[in-house]
């Protein structure tokens, strides 16, 4: 064959060889497509079988009936009004006008407190067949004088607070006595209104404000049998409500915590120390309940129940950046079932009444 003719055939299979390697290659991605939008519509048929399968079908829910109302459930509201700081004065230009104090706005938030307490297991927690109440006071009811700064800004003096004081707590618990009957209170020594420059652990309750406060309420009430006022001797006081142990302290000797757990880390090293301490003794406790934070916890699963402050926050809280916590009390409910149930918490500010 001419060298002409040699070359054009050997060009024409070239040709041919690449024209079906294409048409080889087209075949393959083809397929490969089939088998994608075949998977597809099996996954649409599915899906349309299930949807119509769902169609198909009719549910029958059960009919429930409303629950019985009933009045023999039972169960003790309890209040902790924690570091009122009587004789205080916040103002509030020194804080960036977040809270302010004095003993006019002290008298009522503790009036509101009394009267919250009362609306709430009244009007938001019926249901309940109340048994009393218990209230826990852990203490700091004054400013007192342990500072400098305190003597030369508080309202009145420390003798004057305590009558000032005594009158405004035995007016609330006279309106507790009228609402829910019994009227039991205990009673523990704050950090504040002791007598001495430092704190210390001999004598520590009974040289303190707090502990003549509490003398004074025992006296004037040990005539009114419905209210009850227990004094305790040390800085620590076991208090059963039902079966729930409560242990109340006050709280200053817990210190250290910062990062995101804050102050809950030596709080809950307290509750384990505290726990280990009266088991040891034979008196162990479910909850401890003690203020000095100034802010409310409420972890009854961790064992800790932590009030708030009717003074709220002030020029130490705002100078060491805490977070502020409007005035409030911790409320709570314990019924013999299930120990620590209804929680709330009793708000005691209201701005547009104090005037500032």
């Amino acid at each position: 064959m001419p060298k002409t003719l040699e070359a054009f055939a050997d060009g024409e299979a070239q040709a041919r060889y690449q024209e079906n390697t294409e048409i080889a290659r087209s075949n393959r991605v083809l397929r490969a497509e089939l088998r994608d939008v075949q998977a597809q519509f099996a996954e649409v048929q599915r899906k349309l079988g299930l949807h119509e399968a769902l169609e198909a079908q009719h549910t029958s829910p059960p009919m429930w009936a409303l629950p019985a109302r009933s009045t023999q459930h039972r169960g003790i509201p309890c209040l902790e009004l924690a570091d009122i700081h009587w004789g205080a004065r916040v103002r509030p230009e020194e804080i960036n006008h977040i809270n302010a104090y004095s003993t006019r706005i002290a008298a009522q938030r503790i009036k509101r407190t009394f009267e919250g307490t009362i609306k709430l297991a009244r009007d938001y927690f019926a249901g309940l067949k109340y048994a009393g109440i218990q209230v826990f006071l852990p203490g700091d009811n004054f400013s007192a004088e342990i500072h400098d700064e305190l003597r030369e800004t508080n309202d009145e003096a420390i003798i004057d607070s305590v009558f000032s004081l005594a009158e405004q707590l035995e007016a609330g618990l006279r309106l507790l006595a009228k609402e829910f009957g019994t009227v039991k209170v205990a009673c523990v020594v704050g950090n504040h209104p002791r007598r001495t420059k430092k704190p210390r652990s001999k004598r520590r309750v009974v040289d303190n404000y707090d502990y003549l406060l509490y003398r004074m309420l025992a006296r004037d009430f040990a005539q009114t049998p419905e209210i009850t006022i227990h004094v305790s001797a040390s800085p620590d006081m076991l208090v059963k409500v039902y079966r729930t142990r409560y242990l109340l302290t006050h709280g200053d000797q817990f210190k250290g915590g910062s990062g995101i757990s804050a102050e809950l880390a030596p709080l809950l090293l307290g509750v384990h120390r505290k726990k280990r301490r009266d088991a040891t003794t034979g008196k162990p406790f479910d909850i401890m309940v003690l203020g000095h934070f100034h802010r409310t916890l409420i972890l009854p699963h961790n064992g800790l129940i932590v009030g708030g402050s009717i003074m709220g926050y002030d020029e130490f809280a705002f100078q060491q950046n805490f977070l502020p916590e409007p005035p409030m009390s911790a409320f709570w409910t314990t019924t013999p079932e299930r120990g620590v149930t209804f929680i709330a918490p009793v708000h005691a500010a209201k701005r547009s009444e104090e005037g500032w």
